[in-house]
């Protein structure tokens, strides 16, 4: 189990070595197998992408609001911090959906932060960590997550349909991640509507919306743009719809609010219905 090295390099090389020995370690504890009867044991899913879906036909934005204690670019974002309390806090403003990071060395995140904000209301709630293996697919079911993420800049096209189909046999939701046009292309090839535009370059951590502005134009009319990171006001709000996409993933502005109610619901509301 090593990294595709030749995809990778930069602060991306170093979270995808540190997330490989994390799996090996965390595998040799919990043997695949079990792991997997922990997930198929798992209650219902929640409709990921059906959420997003339903917000938009109310003229909503379909806003996934993220949970994160901290980032590798951002530093600690928020202290105190309470999974359970946000998700309520996002739920409360018209959230659509919940992203809850997972990582624990780069991210200060956990099992234990997805389950409890899962817990606290009724959105469907994407894992977001570094997937590279199947054994991680069946660990974010079991601890409830409802969809994955699949970092293309991280996986080959064979890992990226594998962990794909162990998902969708999961009746889990998969949100492609893409920051260009040979990664869009690469994610088009995967059966997943969902397709997510990082406008943060993961491996210099740089934020530019006009990765949203060059790729979501590019995306089929049977697939739903999610535009991620960098996303702070209304009007950025209002950008990248005009680009074509209605679905964003925002998490660092909200988290740094007094209001992340408030906060959240500004963006959702920033286009006519």
């Amino acid at each position: 189990m090593n990294a595709p090295t030749d995809l990778i390099s930069d602060t991306l090389a170093r979270i995808l070595a540190d997330k490989y020995a994390e799996v090996r370690e965390r595998s040799a504890e919990t043997p695949l197998a079990e792991m997997e009867r922990k997930a198929r044991d798992a209650g219902p899913t929640r409709d990921f992408t059906g959420a997003l879906c339903d917000a938009v036909a109310e003229g909503r934005v379909g806003l996934i609001a993220e949970i994160k204690r901290a980032s590798p670019s951002g530093g600690l974002i928020r202290d105190p911090f309470d999974p359970a309390e946000l998700a309520k806090a996002y739920e409360a403003a018209g959230a659509a959906c919940l992203s809850v990071l997972t990582d624990g060395p780069w991210f200060q995140g956990s099992a234990e932060d997805l389950a409890a904000a899962r817990a606290a209301c009724r959105l469907p709630v994407l894992r977001k960590d570094f997937m590279v293996d199947p054994w991680q697919v069946f660990e974010a079911r079991a601890m409830g997550a409802d969809c994955i993420l699949l970092i293309l800049a991280a996986l080959s096209d064979e890992q990226a349909h594998e962990l794909e189909d162990i998902a969708r046999s999961l009746d889990m939701s998969v949100l492609a991640e893409v920051h260009d046009r040979r990664e869009l292309d690469r994610a088009l090839g995967l059966e997943t509507r969902l397709i997510g535009v990082n406008n943060r370059n993961l491996k210099t951590l740089v934020t530019d919306l006009s990765v949203s502005d060059e790729l979501v134009p590019l995306i089929p009319a049977d697939r739903i743009p999610v535009s991620e990171s960098g996303i702070r006001t209304p009007e950025d709000v209002r950008r990248i719809c005009r680009d074509g996409a209605r679905c964003l993933l925002v998490g660092e502005h909200l988290l740094r609010q007094p209001d992340v109610t408030a906060a959240a619901s500004a963006l959702i509301h920033a286009i006519p219905g």
